[in-house]
């Protein structure tokens, strides 16, 4: 509906122009004036023409020459319309072929003046090899069409087109060619109704743009998307675009407020303001708006309340576009009396709540998207009906797309009854219960996806009738059954089919052909063994592959090898293959190989093209390290060769591999030193050469990793630390501990940058990832209650570990400017000296561990305000004096400071009477290994105690003389007893601690 209304005008152009040559058969065969002719010929002469499309282009009869339309009165020339009639699309297609057959170029002739009658002139879509439009069209008096949109032209606009007095349309768009200065001259096209800019540079004009064509009275049509429009337009006094229809601003960078006066222009049918930099609220007015039938304000940072926005009329309106804002609330009911409603987008917003059964009643509706809101509830059991009475709801209904909720409850009925449905997206919600077997009879389908939800039961055998099928995903559910041939059947189009993360076994026959040539096949987890699946070896398509974890107990056929020719990403991982790999491995350039968890062997394959991601963690690979690897994959960006059985050194050449983002060498038995070329590869963010047997210094490159986020060299045979570190800017994680470190931790550490920045903002750090393929960095921290592993909340982590060395020197108080630390572990060194007071700087502290060392001094009690801290371990060290036992400290107990004898107080004290004064000669430390005699030693004097008193109190019960005369004994004695065994008790625990 809108297409014809926005773009008749357009049409209708040329042929009013031609009218009346087009209805007398005579006019053609009348010859041009002499004039005219001479005009035409040198117009053609400068013009390459390398598809000979002007052939007809001879005699003296240019009024039947291809493009020209002649006066019938008159037979002057008043057309030319030379524009390609078979335009390349620039997205399927490199700018190069624009240089094709059809397109004309060369050079515009000013022959072209001594057509006096020229009404019309279209060269749009051609190719003229960037040279300036002519300034002399600025000439052409009589023009009232010209359009030169897209045909090669570069550099200003001129201002001369502001000359053509008649001229109604105008179009001059380009492929960010173009450029206009001013666009004062505008304002002189008095008689100017529709004008296309599209992609002219317009940055230096501000917001001028809205003055100058705010003037021109008749005014239609205006498109300047992607001008690199800029500045306010929120007001604009007086509004005279009083017949404006079309307005399209799509992709600027306006950054104004929302500008409420487009609400006064009654004439609007079409409006597209997205991705143009828009804020503010969106004014509710817009919904009177009568003629309005296209409004698209994706991708703003605009809001409005979904009770409001939607309540109001919105009459003739066909497409509403507000993706990629902050549309809030509920949808109310009223959305159903959008009786012309064709398209609605709410995209990624914060709509809440559930969706009215209204929406049944909207007849003319094709596209319903509200994936990535915060919806919930259970869909609509049951869907108005339209008024027209029909069986099935949403009757022109194409897609419904409401992925990435949180919809619950069953799939409705309804779904069902869409029979015109050919995508239907609910993918990432929380649905339960069983798929809907009658989903397979909508033979429409082209798309189906349903992942992460927590659906259950089977796949049903029904989706193998969708003849229509292209793309089918099921995975991350909690689906179980077998998958067989019948749900296949006649799935002759399937390209894209997912099934990972269910329980499903495979059940087909070895010979089985499936009638799919399938492009991406998902079917991680799936039980397809154990022998590897022989059906595979017929798709000769298949781009993706991941059968990962799919219990195949096998080698891998030399067959898949032709297959793997053709895969970007191939991922067989936490499998039980075994055997060799080719070598060199045979996969598309640029391809992600993931081969880890299996039981493959031989040397570390190379591959024939150079690939981007190569995951072999976790298998028996043994020798060195190819030597010809960075020549092989020279462009690598992944590399993890960790868990096998790797020797010899790191080869130099591994800093010739420049692209490098994660490098993972960890648990092999690598030996030598590190290579310094490794301070080559600028972009790595993750490295890993822990549980080696490297030796030597770490080398001084390492401070030019400026992006490297996490350092994990631990479990080597290291000398010293290079104090050049610190020039690390990027490094949260630093794992040296178990090496041979010596010397005093360098002051330095104190300069890590962001380990000094306190973090809040939670990133997952997938280092690597490349089509779904993670490095999942992880650390453990000991915090209270045991080890915690980090992978997903890594980055509010910061970690420094050097335990386990021989380091020696002073507690660097520099460490305590790293405010973000939230780790640190100093343990099983040589530390001497006192914990400096400005520990309390570390705020985000979790885990400390100063154990095993030298340090002496009092405990500073500033360590009680450190909140976050959950462990603590200062034992076996020299620290004397009361501890600091008062807030956060009071969280823990004595085994975070055993083995310090000149400690006391709680929670090492035992306070008894009378004992006060000789208490805090020495430090009274409880002791794993005598807490089961302590135990038994107090409840035996708890017993007497109880029986003391119970059975002299049943014996004198009868006699009251006898009760009063005992119980004056037995308050002596008890008090005489308790003195005692708290005595021997203290004189106990003092001799063991001085035989320890």
């Amino acid at each position: 509906m809108m297409s014809i209304s926005v773009f008749g005008l357009l049409l209708a152009i040329p042929f009013l122009l031609t009218r009346e040559s087009d209805c007398n058969g005579d006019s053609p065969f009348k010859n041009c004036s002499r004039s005219d002719l001479s005009a035409l010929n040198d117009f053609k002469n400068g013009l390459e023409d390398p598809g000979n499309r002007l052939s007809s282009w001879q005699w003296s009869k240019c009024c039947q020459w291809h493009g020209i339309s002649c006066d019938n009165r008159t037979v002057a020339v008043i057309s030319i319309d030379l524009h390609n009639p078979y335009p390349v699309n620039p997205v399927y297609h490199s700018s190069l072929s624009r240089y094709g057959f059809w397109n004309l170029s060369g050079e515009i002739s000013p022959s072209l003046l001594k057509l006096k009658s020229l009404q019309y002139l279209d060269l749009s879509l051609n190719t003229f090899k960037d040279i300036p439009i002519p300034e002399f069209l600025g000439s052409l008096q009589s023009l009232r069409y010209l359009n030169l949109s897209k045909a090669g032209f570069s550099g200003e606009v001129p201002p001369s087109l502001g000359n053509l007095s008649s001229l109604q349309f105008l179009d001059v768009s380009s492929e960010y060619s173009l450029m206009a200065s001013n666009l004062d001259w505008v304002t002189s096209l008095v008689s100017l109704k529709h004008v296309v800019m599209d992609g002219v540079d317009l940055s230096v004009i501000g917001s001028n743009w809205v003055r100058v064509y705010n003037v021109l009275p008749h005014l239609t049509g205006l498109h300047l998307s992607g001008c690199a429009l800029s500045g306010s337009i929120s007001f604009l006094s007086p509004i005279n675009f009083t017949s404006l229809s079309v307005l399209d601003l799509f992709f600027n960078n306006i950054n104004s407020l929302f500008p409420n006066w487009l609400s006064n222009i009654s004439s609007l049918t079409y409006v597209d303001l997205s991705m143009a930099g828009f804020y503010g609220r969106i004014p509710l007015s817009l919904s009177e708006l009568p003629n309005l039938q296209y409004l698209s304000l994706g991708s703003n940072n605009l809001s409005a309340s979904c009770s409001q926005l939607f309540r109001g009329s919105w009459q003739k309106i066909e497409v509403l576009d507000f993706s990629f804002n902050n549309i809030r609330g509920k949808l109310p009911a009223s959305i159903g009396n959008m009786s012309s409603l064709i398209n609605f987008n709410l995209f990624d917003n914060s709509v809440d709540r559930g969706i009215p059964s209204s929406i049944g009643k909207l007849c003319y509706l094709e596209n319903f998207d509200l994936s990535i809101n915060k919806l919930t509830g259970s869909l609509p059991e049951v869907l108005e009906e339209t008024h027209w009475g029909l069986n099935s709801p949403l009757p022109s209904l194409m897609y419904l797309s409401l992925s990435n909720n949180h919809l619950v409850g069953n799939l409705p009925e309804w779904l069902s009854q869409l029979n015109n449905l050919v995508g239907l997206s609910l993918d990432y919600n929380l649905f339960h219960g069983p798929i809907p077997a009658s989903l397979g009879n909508l033979q429409n389908l082209t798309g189906v996806n349903l992942s992460g939800n927590q659906l259950n039961g089977t796949l049903p055998d029904s989706f193998g009738q969708l003849s229509q099928l292209s793309a089918l995903d099921v995975s991350l559910y909690n689906l179980i059954g077998s998958i067989s041939e019948v749900h296949f059947s006649k799935l002759n189009k399937l390209k894209f089919l997912g099934l990972s993360s269910n329980s499903f076994f495979s059940n087909v026959s070895s010979n089985w052909v499936p009638p799919f040539q399938v492009q991406d096949l998902e079917v991680g987890s799936c039980h397809l063994g154990p022998t590897f699946p022989a059906w595979l070896r017929t798709q000769k398509e298949v781009t993706s592959l991941d059968i990962s974890n799919a219990s195949i107990s096998d080698s891998i056929p030399n067959w898949f090898w032709d297959i793997s020719s053709n895969l970007s990403l191939l991922n067989v991982s936490f499998n039980q293959l075994h055997g060799q790999l080719k070598n060199p491995l045979t996969v598309v350039p640029f391809a992600d190989v993931d081969l880890s968890s299996n039981f493959l062997e031989g040397p570390t394959p190379l591959s024939t093209f150079e690939i981007e991601l190569l995951e072999l963690s976790n298998n028996r690979f043994s020798g060195p390290i190819p030597e010809k690897l960075a020549q092989s994959m020279p462009n690598l960006v992944f590399l993890s060769l960790s868990g096998n059985q790797l020797t010899g050194d790191i080869p130099v050449s591994i800093g010739a591999m420049v692209s490098l983002v994660v490098l993972d060498l960890s648990g092999n038995s690598l030996s030598g030193s590190i290579p310094s070329s490794i301070g080559n590869c600028s972009f790595l963010n993750a490295m890993d050469l822990s549980f080696n047997k490297l030796s030597g210094e770490i080398p001084l490159s390492f401070s030019r990793l400026n992006q490297l986020r996490s350092l994990h060299l631990s479990n080597n045979k290291f000398g010293e630390i290079p104090s050049t570190l610190s020039n690390l800017s990027s490094l949260q994680v630093l794992d040296l501990a178990k090496n041979n470190l010596a010397g005093s931790i360098p002051v330095t550490f104190g300069d890590f940058k962001a380990m000094s920045l306190e973090q809040y903002i939670n990133e997952y750090l997938p280092y690597g990832k490349y089509r779904g393929v993670y490095y999942e960095e992880s650390l453990i921290v000991n915090i209270k209650g045991g080890a915690q592993k980090y992978t997903k909340t890594l980055s509010l982590v910061t970690s420094i570990d050097l335990a386990s060395n021989n380091l020696h020197g002073e507690f660097p108080k520099e460490i305590t400017k790293l405010v973000g630390l939230v780790a640190l572990n100093l343990s099983k060194n040589q530390v001497i000296g006192q914990i400096p007071g400005s520990i309390s700087n570390l705020r985000q502290i979790s885990s400390l561990d100063l154990s095993h060392n030298r340090l002496s001094g009092a405990i500073p009690s500033s360590m009680s305000t450190l909140s976050f801290l959950g462990y603590l371990n200062l034992s076996d060290n020299n620290f004397s004096g009361m501890i600091p036992y008062m807030g956060h400290v009071t969280t823990f107990d004595a085994s975070s400071f055993d083995g310090n004898s000149g400690l006391r107080g709680a929670p090492l004290v035992l306070k008894c009477p009378g004992n006060d004064s000789d208490g805090g000669g020495g430090s009274i430390v409880e002791d794993s290994s005598d807490g089961f005699s302590d135990m038994w030693f107090y409840l035996s004097i708890g017993l007497g105690f109880a029986v003391g008193i119970l059975v002299p109190f049943l014996i004198f019960s009868i006699r009251k003389p006898w009760s009063h005369a005992y119980f004056l004994l037995v308050d002596k004695t008890v008090d005489r007893l308790l003195y005692l065994a708290c005595k021997t008790a203290t004189r106990f625990r003092n001799r063991c601690n001085f035989q320890a």
